[in-house]
């Protein structure tokens, strides 16, 4: 099955603490059927000091899976839904079903 998200998408986050909440997703984890999206779901970490970085509380990004976030619009921003189309130049291209743009370039 083709990625309906990937990296560099702008989504917007559907259920759970950061409902409404969008970002650009940084890093997709296919396996585990789940992403790590800017700003959203954030945790602390207590860490130990080490030669690279300082210690104390960080706060970081953690998953969230994949059901729970959707494409964000390339028009209106709103949550849509991804469609897949093949073009006249044989390119498989992705679409908001939403309202029928291009995600893909």
């Amino acid at each position: 099955m083709a990625a309906k998200i990937k990296k560099g998408d702008k989504v917007v986050v559907l259920a759970g603490r950061d409902k409404g909440k969008s970002g650009e997703v940084l890093q997709v984890l296919p396996k585990d059927g789940r992403a790590v999206v800017r700003g959203v779901n954030l945790v602390k970490r207590h860490t130990k000091q080490s030669a690279q970085s300082e210690g104390g509380i960080i706060s970081k990004e953690a998953t969230i899976d994949l059901s729970n976030i959707a494409v964000a619009d390339p028009k209106d921003g709103q949550a849509t839904r991804v469609g897949f189309k093949v073009l006249d130049d044989g390119r498989k291209v992705r679409f908001a079903k939403r309202s029928g743009d291009l995600i893909d370039g």
